[in-house]
């Protein structure tokens, strides 16, 4: 069977997304992995231990999303494959380990959630039109059963979430978006909440 050829601009785009998580010392380590629709059943995604700040198309695997998982993909991939198989809208997906969002999974995991309340940045996020609103970020148990993970968390998200993004704790953050254009909005919007968050915290009495 032949392999499906990754269009450029896709690999353009999940460089260049993986530039900007790597400059922001969001993907330590060869952590993260970014994936794109190519079309109705097949995704392109990050091999597993790569430099995600450095991505080329050597770095890219094709997934069919109704096929076994070919041998090179991240452990990952299953969270992947799970939310474009749930929302066909889904367009891209996308992984880091920033810190804001590792310490905020581990902190809040017992409640579910992190909120976030009366941020203008809300607004960054597709569906929200103010900051007179609150965010509640899942967050869901980490497994390194990453196939048994996907399941659970696709079962526990509502079938429209109204965030487009969950948090793995002690792990990292996923979001995604119709098109990477609006993961990557989704991605930078939710990390500055995170971060805001987290240094609220910090200034506390």
């Amino acid at each position: 069977m032949l392999q499906t050829k990754i269009p450029e601009g896709i690999v353009r785009e999940l460089a260049s997304i993986g530039r900007y998580a790597a400059e922001r010392r969001w993907v330590p380590a060869t952590s993260g992995n970014f994936s794109r629709r190519i079309d109705e059943r097949t995704i392109a995604i990050t091999r597993s231990g790569i430099d995600k700040g450095a991505i080329d198309a050597a770095g890219l695997i094709a997934v069919d999303l109704e096929s076994p998982l070919p041998s090179g993909v991240s452990a990952e991939t299953p969270l992947h494959v799970a939310r474009y198989r749930r929302d066909y809208r889904v367009g891209a997906v996308v992984h880091v380990h920033s810190v804001a969002a590792t310490v905020l999974s581990r902190a809040d995991e017992a409640q579910g959630y992190v909120q976030l309340d009366g941020f203008e940045m809300h607004k960054a996020l597709t569906g929200f039109t103010t900051h007179e609103s609150t965010i509640r970020l899942p967050i869901f148990a980490n497994d390194q059963d990453t196939t048994a993970l996907a399941e659970r968390a696709e079962a526990a998200l509502e079938p429209d979430p109204a965030v487009p993004g969950y948090l793995l704790a002690g792990h990292g953050l996923y979001v995604w978006g119709a098109t990477m254009v609006d993961a990557r909005r989704h991605l930078e919007g939710i990390e500055f909440l995170l971060a805001c968050s987290l240094e609220e915290r910090r200034l506390r009495p």
